[in-house]
């Protein structure tokens, strides 16, 4: 009878929590975008409520007319940052990267092989 419904909670409960299942790259990637996307809408909508001192920030702030421009609904990233992040992270940054990898691993290679004719 341990088989019973009881006996698998008890039983359950000694293993712990299962782990949580991992995201693949592309589910990663997508809740960045909706995360993302949800806390910049909440920023607008905080920028433009009256407990808001938008003089007080103004007057912080290095580019007043680009965050008066994003309140208003324009993007957060210029074109040009746009164009700068996906050459450093972008495939073409990995392609390199992988590129860099495989050099270091030959160098490594061709310097262990004269390490062992020095003996």
């Amino acid at each position: 009878r341990s088989a019973s419904p009881a006996g698998r909670r008890v039983q359950s409960s000694r293993l712990g929590p299962s782990p949580p299942r991992l995201l693949t790259e592309e589910e990663y990637r997508l809740q960045g975008e909706v995360e993302t996307r949800k806390a910049l809408e909440e920023l607008r909508s905080f920028c433009q409520s009256p407990d808001f001192s938008a003089w007080t920030t103004v007057s912080r702030i290095q580019s007043p007319k680009r965050f008066a421009e994003f309140v208003g609904g324009a993007s957060h990233v210029t074109p040009n940052e746009v164009s700068v992040h996906e050459r450093e992270f972008g495939l073409d940054s990995l392609f390199i990267d992988e590129q860099l990898f495989e050099d270091e691993d030959e160098d490594e290679e061709e310097m262990g092989n004269s390490d062992s004719f020095a003996g």
